[in-house]
């Protein structure tokens, strides 16, 4: 006789990143967490996700992973020793990659649902990579047992904006992603005519993203002056919060997109084809994707049309 869910003791949920792939699993840990009601669980990530972890309502500690590099011995030894330490029943992998599926070789004889060669909940589905994300994760749960798995809501990550001043109309914008990827970016220019046609119709805007982005900040602001730079100065939580108070959101196919679709505004998410939204795109109330095979031939004028303003 199978064992019931509720009875498990302590569990170990792993995902490592990047941050959509992180918001996107919140679905799936919010389904765990009801599976195993009366569980331990630990969350298994790397430091940039662990704050966001420790928010989240579906897990009792958070382990940072420090991913030791491959020659890194005594980093290997640690982990391994970290792993078994916790005396975990079962293994969620969210991340199925090749690094968390060696994991399971370190942490010896445990029940596993992922990719990892041996695992007791594998899953197999020979169209894994070919599905959205969240679809997959459904799956890969379904397997293991929990049949029913939530759109990921990040309400609880929602930190208060109150002190950022706001102005009583805006949309957010987020004109980063990947350094090492630019054509995922739709440009910056058009960002600021975007900016300069919505403050047209009085609305303002807020532009997101780290430090890296403030350039781009500062070229949309050319544009529109009147544009606010808030590069390098949110934190998940509080974008979360701006999301729940934003007429709309704008950005490209990366990481505070997600925060913000699943924080609750309305979001329009610019592809290339260097990213496939059938696998990747943002889960939220209302989001529509705009593709094209080079960003650059992406008008301002189709953007606009899709924004929630009157």
């Amino acid at each position: 006789m199978s064992r019931q869910l509720d009875a498990y003791g302590r569990i170990l949920v792993i995902k490592l990143g990047a941050l959509g792939d992180f918001v996107q699993a919140m679905g799936p840990a919010a389904a765990i967490r009801r599976a195993h009601p009366s569980a331990k669980i630990t969350l298994l990530t790397t430091k940039p996700y662990a704050e966001l972890g420790r928010a989240a309502p579906y897990f009792d500690e958070v382990w940072i992973d420090r991913r030791p590099k491959f020659l890194d011995l005594s980093g290997w030894i640690a982990l391994a020793r970290q792993l078994r330490s916790g005396g975990f029943e079962r293994v969620y992998d969210l991340q199925t990659s090749d690094r968390s599926s060696f994991y399971y070789r370190l942490m010896g004889r445990v029940e596993w649902s992922g990719i990892a060669r041996g695992a007791s909940h594998p899953h197999a589905n020979p169209n894994r990579d070919h599905i959205h994300t969240i679809d997959r994760q459904r799956d890969q749960l379904r397997l293991a047992g929990i049949n029913e798995v939530p759109p990921p809501d990040l309400s609880w990550a929602a930190r208060d904006v109150a002190g950022l001043d706001l102005p009583e109309k805006f949309i957010l914008m987020v004109p980063g992603g990947s350094a090492h990827r630019p054509e995922k970016r739709w440009p910056a220019e058009s960002y600021g005519e975007l900016a300069a046609w919505a403050f047209g119709k009085g609305i303002s805007t807020i532009v997101l993203g780290g430090d890296i982005e403030r350039p781009l900040a500062a070229a949309i602001r050319e544009r529109s002056p009147q544009a606010i730079d808030l590069t390098g100065r949110t934190s998940f939580g509080e974008i979360v919060g701006l999301a729940g108070r934003a007429i709309h959101a704008v950005g490209n196919d990366t990481g505070p997109m997600h925060l913000a679709a699943a924080g609750g505004a309305p979001s329009t998410v610019l592809y290339s084809a260097a990213s496939d939204p059938a696998l990747t795109q943002p889960y939220g109330k209302a989001v529509t994707v705009l593709r094209r095979a080079n960003l650059s031939d992406l008008r301002v004028e189709e953007v606009a049309a899709t924004l929630a303003i009157g």
